[in-house]
């Protein structure tokens, strides 16, 4: 195998391929903030709830949960172009379904098959790792990191303009040309060199019976079932909360048993079978599972605000700001540039600070965010300095939670680690609109003259609570990460003095 590339500088088509694949992450984040502030739309003409609503980041949150991973360990098994272009079709699909949606249903249906997508990064990322030498990664990290935000600001501004103009359908028509461009692209210029040999340690491991390795010619498709119908029973029951209907409080009960049943099934399946959709030797791993844990809390509190603020900034005074979508556009502006401007940053500061201690310094920052959101959110302008401090705390947290994860796998197991890494966090992404959206339907009220009823300033104060907390929990684990960094960093230097 040529190594020169890994071992000295990047090649032409090693940064045509990065560039390429970069992409990725400017058309799914357009295509995921572009309907943020379109929600309060979808409740108003699809005649739903605010629970029900929290569906729509839901299901497609549920759908990338589960295939992630699978497209993860497809990819090591079949090839990461091949799979990464089947993904992408199924993707272009969905945004074309969205464009001619007339119901929830239907709706939520899109969305699952664009929340497909979200299985291209882990794939692409492990693309890019065989692509870059060592000494380029940290570059190539943060320049894939950073098209995330760059396509969420593109996104936010561009869905407003296009919401306030033509309505939300257009949106879907406007990224769908340049998702089929993109497919296009990488089918004829992409080009993948023969994988690197796996790890020592992990060639071990394989021959003790560990699963989840490339060669592992099987699909753990009970497992996956299993893992949807315990997400989505699980959210369902969480939806269901806030209703008063007779029987409610039995249907929630027997929702929330049947996903922890549902839980308990998929552990018994993953551990017996060969292939598993999550590798628990890989999870025991404590410098894998905690920074997977961190992000997960990290993603759980972000995004339990995430349905909230379209909804503050457009309902009517004084339950709201009274705002329509580019006002939306406009308090989460400075969230998203600050966003981008930390990611690419945070990846040169990985060479100065220790990934341990630059997630610790992010989810202090992060936590601080939702204190002053918690505190000041009476004004457009406080909301928006509130979110953006949380900006700064999450590029740093998730920068350094997922350079600690990369490290602590070898390439072979890049898709298979970062599906599982994803696989959390999503679980966590989906956990949140939910929430919020129990606590804006339970907590409403009216306006007078202004049909219909919107939530009051106590959902804010509890959806703010619950985030804090959450992101009080991803401090304290952090911390303990650092000061186990930190204590094997004192024994090497212990070592070496020997």
């Amino acid at each position: 195998m040529d190594t020169s590339n890994t071992q000295q500088g990047m090649s032409g088509a090693g940064w045509r391929t990065l560039v390429i694949l970069s992409c990725l992450g400017l058309i799914v984040m357009f295509d995921e903030t572009m309907i943020l502030p379109a929600i309060p739309d979808f409740i108003r003409n699809f005649h739903i709830s605010y629970s029900i609503s929290s569906w729509l980041l839901s299901a497609y949150i549920i759908a990338a949960a589960v295939m992630t991973p699978i497209g993860g360990k497809l990819s090591d098994i079949y090839g990461k172009k091949k799979i990464l272009l089947i993904i992408m079709a199924i993707y272009a699909v969905g945004i074309l379904a969205g464009r001619f949606a007339t119901s929830i249903e239907f709706m939520i249906a899109a969305r699952a098959a664009q929340g497909v997508g979200m299985a291209m990064f882990p794939i692409a990322f492990g693309i890019i790792r065989e692509v870059v030498p060592q000494k380029k990664f940290a570059l190539a990290q943060t320049i894939f990191g950073s098209t995330f935000p760059g396509g969420a600001i593109v996104g936010l501004v561009g869905g407003a303009a296009i919401i306030q103009n033509f309505g939300w359908k257009a949106t879907f028509l406007a990224i769908l040309p340049v998702a089929i461009a993109l497919w296009l692209i990488i089918m004829r210029f992409v080009r993948i060199p023969p994988q690197r040999q796996t790890a020592p340690e992990f060639e071990a491991k394989r021959g003790e019976g560990g699963g989840g390795m490339p060669n592992d010619h099987t699909i753990d498709v009970k497992g996956t079932l299993i893992l949807a119908a315990t997400i989505i029973l699980f959210l369902a029951g969480v939806t269901f909360i806030e209703s008063n209907s007779m029987g409610s409080g039995y249907l929630v009960a027997s929702l929330f048993i049947g996903s922890a049943i549902l839980l308990a099934a998929f552990i018994f399946v993953e551990k017996k079978v060969k292939s598993p959709l999550l590798d628990f030797k890989l999870m025991k791993s404590k410098s894998f599972i905690a920074p997977t844990m961190i992000l997960l809390l990290t993603f759980l509190s972000i995004f339990t605000v995430y349905l909230t603020i379209p909804v503050m900034v457009r309902s009517p005074v004084p339950l709201g700001f009274g705002g329509d979508a580019l006002s939306v556009a406009s308090v989460q502006l400075p969230f998203m540039v600050v966003f981008l401007v930390g990611t690419v940053t945070s990846g040169f500061m990985l060479n100065k600070i220790k990934n341990a201690k630059l997630t610790l310094i992010g989810t202090l920052i992060s936590a601080i965010g939702f204190i002053v959101l918690l505190a000041f959110h009476s004004t457009e302008n406080m909301v928006s300095f509130g979110l953006t401090i949380l900006a700064a705390g999450l590029s740093l947290s998730i920068t350094g939670g997922f350079n600690l994860i990369i490290i602590s796998v070898p390439v072979q197991m890049t898709g298979v680690a970062l599906g599982m890494t994803l696989l959390l966090n999503l679980v966590g992404m989906s956990v949140g609109p939910a929430l919020s959206g129990v606590l804006q339907e339970t907590y409403k009220g009216q306006v007078p003259g202004i049909p219909g009823f919107f939530p009051t300033d106590s959902a804010y104060d509890l959806i703010f609570i619950m985030a804090a907390l959450v992101s009080l929990a991803s401090v304290a684990m952090a911390l303990l990460v650092a000061r186990s960094s930190t204590g094997k960093e004192a024994v090497a230097v212990e070592q070496r003095k020997r």
